[in-house]
C-alpha cells in the first residue's frame, strides 16, 4: 500500500497536510466541546449562577460544533477529490503498462485478471483513501489528545476505559488474523467470475450451437457460489465487531457512572459537585477515545482489502518489461523497406525447446515474401519477430539496414502495417477503424479511407451498409462476418501506406475470389512495399517472389513456387494436397 501511495503527486501530499492541518483544528473543537459541558453542569448546580454565563458557555459550545462541521465538510470534499484524482491516474498508469508490455508478460495475467485490477481493486484503493485516510489522521489524534485530557482524572476510570480498549484492539486483531487472506482469495474469485462470464459472452454462438447453456450455467453458479460462500464468510467474521463496540460504547459510560456514583456517596459535600463534573467530563472524553478506536477499526476493515488490491496493482506495475526501446528515431541509412533475419533463432522465455531455428533470408524492397507450412512450424511466430512482439534469442533482425532492437519501437512500428491472423475490430466507425492508429502522418484522408477500402475489396458491402463508412461497428466487429472483418484488417494496413505489409494468414476467411481480386488489387497497390505474407493456401502465396517453406522450426525450402516444387518436398505435397497436378502445371 505505501509502495502504492508513493505515487501521490507533490500537490497531493501538499493537499493532504493541508487536511492534517483541518482534521487537527476539527479534533480540538470536538474535545473543547465537553470542557464547556462541564462549565454548564457546573453552574446549573451553583447558587447564584447568571444565566448569560450558561448561554455563552452554550454558544460556545454551539460554535466549536459548527466549526467541526464546517472542517468535516471541508475535509471531505478535498479527500474526494485527491482519491478520485489519486485512482484517475494509478488507473492510467496501469493502462499504459499493460499497453507497454510485451506479449509474454501480458501472457502472465489473464485478460479478466487485468479487468479487475484496472476497475475494481483500483475503486479498493480510492475507497480506502476518501474514507481511510481521514480516519488514519482523525483517529490517533483524538485518541491521544482525549487520553491527556483524562489522564490524570481517576485511575479507576481510567483503568476501565483501558479495558474497553483493550477489548476492542483485541476482537480487531484476531478478526484481521482470521480475514486478511481471504481477501486475496475474493479477488481471485472475482478474477474468475469475471473470466467465466467474458467466455460466456463472446462464445455465446458456441454455447448456444451445441446446447450447452445449462453447462455454462452451471459453471458460473460454481464460481458464484464460491464467492458468496467466501464474502459471507467474512462479513459473518466482521459482524461480531459491531455488537462488541456497541457493548463497550454502552457499558463503558455505565461503569463511568457507577463508579462516579460510588465516589460521590462516598465524599465530603464540598467534593461531590467537582467529583460529579469531573465524571461528566470523563465520560464524553472516554466515548471519545472509544470512538477514536472504532475509527481505526473502520481502518482495519477496509486496510486488509485495499492491501490486496494495492498488491495486485503493483504486480503489474512491478513487471518487467523485457522488449526495451532502442535509440534510433529517424532513417539512419540509405535502405528503405528491406527486412533481412540473419540466421535467427528464437524460444519462448518459458520454454526449453526453439521455436525458430536459424533461419535466414532477405527481402528487398518491393518484394514479396510468403511463408508456408504445417500447422505449429513456426510461420507466425517468425513475422511476429519483425514488429518485436517477442525478441529474437539468437541472430538479428535488420529493417532497412538496422536492427530492430536499436530503433525506438514507435519508429519501427510507422514503417509497418501489420494484420494480424486473427482480424480485430473495434467498436467504431469503419472509417475510424480503417484509420485507427498514429504512423506519424497526418490521418488518412476520406479518399485515402476508401481506396484502402476499395483495394481491401470491400468497397461493396461497406457502401451497402446503413450509414457507410459512418456506421458503427459493434464490439469485436460481430454485426460484419469474418471475411469482411478481414478486408477491413487489411484496409487498414493499407490505408497506413507503410514501407513493411505483414500478413499473418490474413486471406483465410475469403473465398477464392476475393482473395485472387485482392491480391492483384494489393500487388498493383503497393509495389514500391515490401510485402510478408503467411499463408495456408498454396493458391495465395504461388506468385511470390521468394517462398520459405517451415517444417518445425526449419526453414527446408527456399525459392519461387515453380523452383520449390522440383528442389522441396513438403512444399510439393502441401501443393498436391490443396491442387492436382494439372493445376499446378497450369498455374
Amino acid at each position: 500500500m505505501i509502495k502504492l501511495l508513493r505515487n501521490l503527486t507533490k500537490k497531493e501530499l501538499i493537499t493532504i497536510a493541508f487536511c492534517f492541518v483541518l482534521i487537527f483544528g476539527q479534533v480540538w473543537l470536538e474535545l473543547k466541546m465537553p470542557d464547556y459541558m462541564s462549565e454548564i453542569t457546573v453552574l446549573v448546580q451553583t447558587e447564584g449562577s447568571q444565566m448569560s454565563d450558561i448561554v455563552r458557555n452554550g454558544a460556545y459550545m454551539l460554535l466549536c460544533a459548527l466549526g467541526s462541521l464546517v472542517d468535516s465538510i471541508i475535509v471531505g470534499y478535498i479527500i474526494s477529490n485527491t482519491s478520485a484524482t489519486f485512482s484517475m491516474q494509478i488507473r492510467k498508469k496501469l493502462f499504459d503498462k499493460v499497453e507497454n508490455l510485451a506479449i509474454n508478460e501480458i501472457k502472465n495475467f489473464s485478460t479478466s485478471s487485468l479487468i479487475t485490477r484496472t476497475t475494481n481493486d483500483i475503486t479498493q484503493i480510492q475507497m480506502f483513501i476518501a474514507m481511510g485516510l481521514q480516519l488514519m489522521i482523525k483517529a490517533p489524534i483524538t485518541a491521544v489528545w482525549a487520553i491527556t485530557k483524562i489522564l490524570n482524572k481517576n485511575w479507576q476510570w481510567s483503568a476501565l476505559t483501558a479495558a474497553g480498549v483493550a477489548i476492542l484492539l483485541g476482537v480487531i486483531a484476531i478478526l484481521m488474523v482470521i480475514v486478511m487472506p481471504r481477501f486475496k482469495i475474493v479477488q481471485k474469485l472475482i478474477d474468475k467470475i469475471n473470466g467465466v462470464t467474458r467466455e460466456n459472452l463472446t462464445g455465446i454462438r458456441v454455447v448456444r450451437a451445441f446446447n450447452a447453456e445449462q453447462f455454462q450455467e452451471n459453471k458460473f453458479e460454481e464460481v458464484n457460489g464460491k464467492l458468496t460462500r467466501q464474502q459471507l464468510f467474512n462479513q459473518k467474521v466482521f459482524s461480531i465487531l459491531s455488537p462488541t463496540m456497541y457493548l463497550v460504547m454502552y457499558f463503558l459510560p455505565l461503569g463511568i457512572y457507577f463508579i462516579g456514583a460510588n465516589l460521590i456517596k462516598d465524599a465530603l459535600m464540598v467534593d461531590k459537585l467537582l467529583i460529579f463534573g469531573d465524571m461528566v467530563v470523563f465520560s464524553s472524553y472516554a466515548m471519545q477515545v472509544i470512538m477514536s478506536f472504532l475509527m481505526l477499526a473502520m481502518i482495519f476493515m477496509m486496510l486488509p482489502r485495499a492491501q490486496v488490491s494495492s498488491n495486485r496493482i503493483n504486480e503489474v506495475l512491478d513487471t518487467d518489461i523485457t522488449v526495451k526501446d532502442g535509440k534510433v528515431d529517424k532513417d539512419i541509412t540509405k535502405e528503405k523497406g528491406t527486412v533481412e533475419f540473419k540466421n535467427v533463432s528464437f524460444k519462448y522465455p518459458d520454454g526449453d525447446e526453439y521455436v525458430i531455428k536459424d533461419i535466414s533470408f532477405k527481402a528487398n524492397k518491393g518484394d514479396t515474401v510468403a511463408f508456408i507450412g504445417s500447422t505449429g512450424s513456426g510461420k507466425s511466430t517468425l513475422i511476429n519477430l519483425i514488429p518485436r512482439f517477442y525478441d529474437v534469442t539468437e541472430g538479428e533482425i535488420l529493417v532497412d539496414g538496422v536492427n530492430v532492437k536499436d530503433y525506438t519501437q514507435e519508429f519501427l512500428h510507422n514503417k509497418i502495417g501489420y494484420v494480424s491472423q486473427k482480424a480485430v475490430i473495434f467498436s467504431d466507425t469503419v472509417s475510424n477503424n480503417v484509420s485507427y492508429g498514429d504512423n506519424g502522418k497526418p490521418k488518412a484522408t476520406e479518399g485515402e479511407i476508401k481506396k484502402a477500402v476499395e483495394v481491401a475489396q470491400g468497397k461493396e458491402f461497406v457502401e451497402k451498409m446503413e450509414n457507410g463508412y459512418e456506421t458503427l461497428m459493434a464490439e469485436g466487429g460481430t454485426n460484419v462476418s469474418g471475411g469482411q472483418k478481414q478486408r477491413l484488417s487489411i484496409a487498414r494496413a493499407i490505408a497506413r501506406n507503410p514501407e513493411i505489409y505483414i500478413f499473418d494468414d490474413s486471406f483465410s476467411a475469403l473465398d477464392y475470389k476475393t482473395d485472387s481480386v485482392l491480391r492483384k488489387e494489393l500487388k498493383k497497390y503497393t509495389k514500391d512495399a515490401t510485402t510478408l505474407i503467411v499463408a495456408q493456401r498454396i493458391g495465395t502465396i504461388m506468385h511470390a517472389d521468394k517462398i520459405l517453406v517451415l517444417d518445425d522450426g526449419k526453414c527446408v525450402g527456399q525459392g519461387s513456387h515453380k523452383e520449390l516444387l522440383q528442389s522441396c518436398d513438403v512444399y510439393k505435397q502441401i501443393a498436391l494436397s490443396q491442387l492436382s497436378k494439372e493445376e499446378l502445371e497450369n498455374e
